[in-house]
Parts: C-alpha cells; sequence; structure tokens
C-alpha cells in the first residue's frame, strides 16, 4: 500500500490514446478517408507509423509514406479531423483533477506522434500532467523496457514508486516486468476504485466518474 503522505508518494506514469482519450484512428480516420478500418489498416504501413510516433520522421515525410496505396488529401483537413474527434474518456477529467489535488505527480508515457499537441490544444492535459514522455520525445516505444526505465530514471525514482495505466496488457506486463505497479485500463470507475485500492487516491465524494 502507498502512503501518499510521505516522502515515497507513488509517480503516476499514464498511457493517452485508448486510456485518458478517444483514439480516432478506429473510428473518425477511417470515416475521413470513405473507408472501414479494416480496409484504412490494410493501405497502412505500421513500421512508418512506428517511426512516426519515435519521432523518427516529421509529417510531411510521414505523409509522404505512411500509405501503400496512398489516398488523396488535405493535410490540413486531416488535422482537423483529428482535432475534431479527440475527447476525454467518460469520468477521466474529475479523475484528473482528484488525482492533482492530492498532490500525485503525473506523466504522460504513451506512444504518440507530434500529434500529441493536436491533443493538448483540445483537451488542455497539461493541467494535470507533463508530456515529456511520449514516444516522439524520447524515442522509445512501449513495450520497450526503455521506455519505463527512461522515464523513472529522468524522475530520479525507483520504478516501484511508479505506478503505470495502460489499456494494453502486453504495456503494462512490461512495465511490472521492470517492478512497477501496472494497472489495466478498462473505465475511469475501474481505475479509480484501484487507485483507492492502492492508496494512490484516497476516496472522493466529489468525483462524479461519469462527467
Amino acid at each position: 500500500m502507498f502512503d501518499v503522505r510521505n516522502e515515497r508518494q507513488p509517480v503516476l506514469l499514464l498511457d493517452v490514446m485508448g486510456t485518458l482519450v478517444h483514439d480516432p484512428i478506429f473510428d473518425a480516420v477511417p470515416a475521413f478517408f470513405g473507408c472501414d478500418v479494416r480496409g484504412l489498416f490494410r493501405r497502412l504501413d505500421p513500421e512508418v507509423w512506428y517511426a512516426f510516433e519515435r519521432g523518427e520522421l516529421d509529417e510531411a515525410q510521414f505523409f509522404a509514406r505512411w500509405m501503400r496505396d496512398p489516398l488523396p488529401f488535405e493535410p490540413e483537413a486531416l488535422r482537423g479531423c483529428l482535432r475534431g474527434a479527440y475527447r476525454l474518456l467518460d469520468g477521466i477529467e474529475p479523475l484528473l483533477r482528484d488525482l492533482s489535488a492530492a498532490g500525485v505527480p503525473m506523466h504522460a508515457l504513451s506512444n504518440y506522434p507530434v500529434w500529441y499537441e493536436l491533443i493538448e490544444q483540445v483537451t488542455g492535459l497539461s493541467r494535470y500532467l507533463s508530456w515529456r514522455f511520449v514516444s516522439c520525445r524520447t524515442g522509445v516505444r512501449k513495450p520497450d523496457p526503455r521506455a519505463y526505465a527512461g522515464a523513472a530514471a529522468v524522475l530520479g525514482v525507483d520504478a516501484a514508486r511508479c505506478v503505470f495505466v495502460d489499456d494494453r496488457a502486453d504495456n503494462v506486463e512490461a512495465a511490472e516486468a521492470l517492478g512497477m505497479t501496472g494497472v489495466v485500463f478498462e473505465s475511469a470507475a475501474g481505475l479509480r476504485a484501484r487507485l483507492e485500492a492502492l492508496g494512490v487516491l484516497e476516496g472522493c465524494a466529489g468525483g462524479d466518474v461519469g462527467a
């Protein structure tokens, strides 16, 4: 059990897409291109996407290479599609607000390209957490152990002090292998209950998980 009242206060490392923020790659982006998600994924080169997430490609380089069978589009129109689709998942903002009020340090530890800046424009997540460990800034993607170890090293904390939350079980397992406490995200209500059980967050009667 963590005691948030002493110097051993836990550090919360949070995945973003599918954990805090709705991921438009499964609905809004396929609709933008006039196809379903399977049709879109058949065109995409995952290795190019991973390179974009690691910051090895800028946006123009990514757009030039990301589709095996390219579809015509205007980059600014796609950015507009993304901005319109990004939103915090149900119950996440009240939970982040309560964690922030409790003084829990929070950092994004997420695989994502420079488009995290669009997420910030829409959601203002930096009110609650630091973006310093997004993969396009660190050059490392989860579940590479360096993604987790690097974050702990930069923060100057032992892995055992870190609580890592992600909607992908393989990413959580990689964090646990380094000694972090892992939580597989399923819902804001479930995450709140788990953080309360760990002692990271005391029960907050005012936390409306449906807001």
